[in-house]
């Protein structure tokens, strides 16, 4: 009751709107902006938590400070952001600038120079104000492609420095710097029956909808008959001018009779709640067909404060003899917008397209703790793991344990145990639960006491224990054992590993450790030479890379290079 009264509390369908600064924040690039990727975009287990800016398919722009303050933060990572900047202002709000080729002179030797306290690539560090201060217009880094990045883009954003919450930067005003005057794209609606014996157009299956354009440019879909319990989903994006990217929607609205029903707006959201779009889409679909349709309806309510929605959910019980007109509209951040309009009537003739729910001796209820086991093996599954009820498909055959597929979305961690004692101590050193693919074996990070061993894990599908015997490769990209290197300004490996994958890697020039950047994307390690380790000379080179199973490769050679 507790979980339902959240919704009643916020059920009001009108969504806040907050008197944000417009003209405080200025534009990060001094190029005309042009948007690869917009706020609240539906991404892999994420909304999008800011602007993905163009930089012309290339890297080593300039990037400036949108407004007076200091970095708060710096955060250097294999993935993710990359290298990032954070500048706390003082109006209450962070800017963020994430995947940087690297930052300007003065931050980064502060930079390097933890980087070379800490003996380590991925560093983060948070700043006191009087460390590195900041002016508006000032140059604090080069735009790049690090971390997880797709292709060259500066992503920016804006959050509420006390709360950390991202907020749409298209309420500062930068929608004054990016032209839209289109509309947004509906690609394609479905209409699910909800409930086991509830039927749309004689169907216990989700149906694709005809839609036909009308003259005022909205759309009127098919007729929908039902029989119980129905909801809405659709897929749609939007466009910019002078630009071809099909980029994320500002806010969805459907009504009922007229009334609100269900709907959200991208103003602003809580970094621990963004993995709920995976309750938000139909997971299904997305997963065997590429498609994201977004659900418009609940069967099973999740906190994810983006929504706002009547005491139903978004589900509309259809009853003889009376009229539903439901109504979606969708609409970008300057108010472009698209009407669906869907007929809805009730139908009492019986189904002829079955379920396609397989049904299994196992039903997993999402909000209760739920174990299973057989033989060997245990997986336990706390609520709150999985969204919504389902047929579980659970079974143990020659040790490999299978554990449904990825067609269902997973929240948070559940746990597989597999105990074995037929394993010596060495060899249980180099093992872990693998999560199998076809034939390739992934890497679960596994805990191991005597013959029990346990990984937690949001993967679904087959599992078994992995044994890692062979270390990671290690191969010369610009070196060459006793080569004279005088005009190179960098030293370049790649690195990789066949089966538990790469821990860590270390590099040591002289005896001393040195700096190698990673770029796992091309899996490549690189130096930028440094007049305090390099000598005249004769240089000897030594480069350790460790799995996660400890297996370890060393590298060593030398060159020669000339300071002159």
């Amino acid at each position: 009751m507790i979980f339902r009264l959240f919704f009643l509390l916020f059920a009001i369908p009108v969504f806040s709107q907050v008197n944000y600064p417009k003209d405080y924040f200025k534009p990060p690039l001094d190029i005309q902006l042009s948007l690869s990727g917009s706020f609240g975009e539906l991404r892999s287990n994420h909304f999008h938590t800011g602007l993905d800016f163009k930089t012309q398919q290339k890297e080593g722009l300039n990037v400036y400070a949108s407004a007076d303050g200091y970095v708060s933060r710096i955060k250097i990572s294999t993935f993710g952001y990359g290298k990032a900047i954070y500048i706390t202002h003082p109006n209450g709000f962070t800017s963020v600038y994430g995947h940087l080729k690297k930052a300007s002179p003065t931050i980064e030797a502060f930079i390097r120079e933890n980087h070379y306290k800490e003996e380590t690539y991925e560093i983060e560090m948070f700043l006191k104000p009087e460390d590195l201060p900041i002016k508006q217009g000032e140059i604090i880094a080069l735009s790049g492609n690090s971390g997880g990045s797709g292709g060259p883009h500066l992503h920016f954003e804006i959050r509420e420095t006390e709360s950390e919450k991202p907020v749409n930067p298209m309420l500062f005003g930068f929608d004054a710097l990016i032209k839209d005057t289109k509309k947004p794209v509906v690609t394609t609606l479905m209409a699910y029956p909800v409930g086991e014996n509830s039927t749309v157009n004689q169907s216990l299956q989700p149906i694709t909808l005809n839609l036909s354009l009308q003259a005022d440019g909205s759309y009127v879909s098919e007729k929908v008959a039902v029989n119980g319990k129905v909801g809405f989903g659709i897929s749609s994006y939007d466009m910019f001018d002078f630009n071809y990217n099909k980029n994320g929607l500002f806010k969805v609205q459907s009504f009922l009779n007229g009334s609100p029903h269900f709907g959200y707006e991208f103003e602003k959201f809580a970094f621990d709640e963004s993995r709920y779009i995976n309750a938000l889409l139909d997971f299904y679909r997305f997963k065997k067909m590429g498609v994201r349709i977004q659900r418009l309806f609940m069967t099973n309510p999740y906190p994810l404060s983006l929504i706002k929605t009547d005491e139903n959910f978004g589900i509309i019980t259809v009853k003889p003899n009376l009229t539903n007109n439901y109504r979606i509209e969708v609409s970008d951040f300057n108010a472009n917008k698209v009407i669906v309009n869907v007929p809805i009537q009730y139908s009492p003739i019986a189904p002829t397209i079955a379920s396609n729910v397989k049904k299994t001796d196992y039903f997993l209820k999402a909000n209760n703790d739920n174990i299973y086991k057989k033989d060997n093996i245990s997986v336990f599954v706390p609520a709150g793991t999985f969204y919504d009820d389902f047929y579980l498909n659970f079974d143990v055959k020659e040790d490999t344990l299978t554990f449904h597929d990825e067609s269902v979305p997973v929240h948070q961690n559940f746990t597989v145990t597999i105990e074995n004692n037929s394993f010596t101590p060495e060899e249980k050193e180099k093992m872990f639960i693998a999560s199998i693919e076809g034939k390739r074996l992934n890497f679960n990070f596994t805990k191991i006491k005597d013959s029990v061993f346990t990984s937690y894990t949001k993967n679904l599908g087959k599992f078994t224990l992995a044994k890692d015997t062979t270390s990671p490769r290690i191969s010369p990209v610009n070196i060459s054992e006793g080569k004279w290197l005088s005009k190179q300004s960098n030293l370049k490996l790649t690195i990789s590993d066949n089966l538990s994958g790469i821990k860590s890697y270390n590099g040591y020039l002289n005896g001393k450790w040195i700096l190698f950047e990673y770029d796992y994307k091309t899996k490549t390690i690189t130096h930028e030479f440094d007049d305090r380790f390099i000598v005249e000379g004769r240089n000897d080179l030594k480069v350790v890379v460790s799995d996660n199973v400890g297996n370890s490769t060393i590298f060593e050679t030398h060159f020669f290079r000339s300071q002159k």
